[in-house]
């Protein structure tokens, strides 16, 4: 199943490390594993599936939602009411090779509805990771005060003293 740390996990697998672009997906074999952890399909369609789902993903969380790409990977897909006692499930039909991307939709779409704003890229234009606030100002502006946060605040500490008149 796909959650919110599970999302964020996805989202993430292209970082930049030592100033090069990753992506961590590509190797088949990492992307089989995750998805085996989520329990999806990790068959060629489903894997191709995930990693278009990421990155669709990637560019709404930036900016405008891709509307078209989001339809292509929900098209045909269906939650339908499992009544057991005092219990309602949602259970997803659709395409199998398909369930894990669009749970991963769906978590995306949860997290927004739910947490309004909260996930976002990090203030770093030099990184490529995404981070949720759960700070309850709503504030975090990096995916790591330890690592960006810190970069760009002695960033600007050098700019300023490089800047600064003699007195």
């Amino acid at each position: 199943m796909i959650d919110e740390e599970a999302l964020l996990d996805a989202l993430n697998s292209t970082p930049v490390v030592d100033g090069r672009p990753q992506d961590r997906w590509a190797d088949d074999a990492v992307l089989q594993q995750w998805a085996r952890e989520h329990d999806g399909a990790d068959d060629a369609q489903a894997i191709e599936w995930l990693r278009t789902a990421r990155d669709v993903l990637q560019v709404a969380t930036r900016g405008p939602v891709p509307e078209a790409d989001l339809r292509r990977i929900l098209a045909g897909v269906q939650q339908v009411p499992e009544v057991g006692g005092a219990t309602l499930r949602w259970r997803l039909h659709g395409p199998p090779e398909r369930m894990l991307a669009v749970q991963l939709v769906l978590t995306w779409y949860d997290v927004q509805a739910r947490r309004p704003g909260r996930l976002r890229p990090c203030g770093n234009d030099e990184c490529r990771l995404f981070h949720l606030d759960r700070s309850r100002a709503n504030t975090a502006r990096w995916c790591s005060m330890k690592t960006c946060g810190n970069r760009l605040k002695a960033r600007r500490h050098q700019e300023r003293a490089r800047h600064k008149p003699a007195t």
